[in-house]
């Protein structure tokens, strides 16, 4: 069952524009934790063998969260351009709310990781720096 025919003409006009975008915003997000990993990495080894070592474990776990995080968040933009310029079935947009469903609460458990407690419990309680 086809729910986006009479917005179809219009999404034959730009697909052809935004498919290399999608495909690029993909590699872009994959490249982003690729080098977010690579990043706190380093930082990692530096911390080691600077004074501040008893630390760098836990710098070294929200930095690669932090990596993740964004990652994840320019995929699902690539996601959402993605459907945008596909036939929308019904089977394509339950698909579309199953990854956002599913990378949004990745999101949500490593931001509640980094930052050490629930979102909504931020203003209650100070936050502790770890960076």
């Amino acid at each position: 069952m086809d729910i986006g025919s009479e917005a179809g003409g219009l999404a034959s006009l730009i697909a052809p524009i935004l498919r290399p975008l999608a495909s690029g915003l993909e590699f872009f997000g994959v490249g982003v934790i690729l080098a977010g990993v690579g990043i706190a990495t380093i930082v990692y080894v530096r911390d080691l063998l600077s004074a501040s070592g008893h630390d760098a474990y836990d710098r070294y776990r929200a930095n690669l969260g932090r990596g993740i995080l964004l990652g994840l968040e320019i995929l699902i933009g690539a996601d959402i351009i993605a459907t945008i310029i596909s036939p929308l079935t019904w089977e394509s947009v339950g698909l579309l709310g199953l990854i956002v469903l599913i990378r949004t609460f990745l999101s949500f458990s490593l931001e509640a990781e980094i930052e050490g407690q629930w979102p909504w419990s931020r203003n209650t309680h100070p936050r502790s720096e770890n960076r």
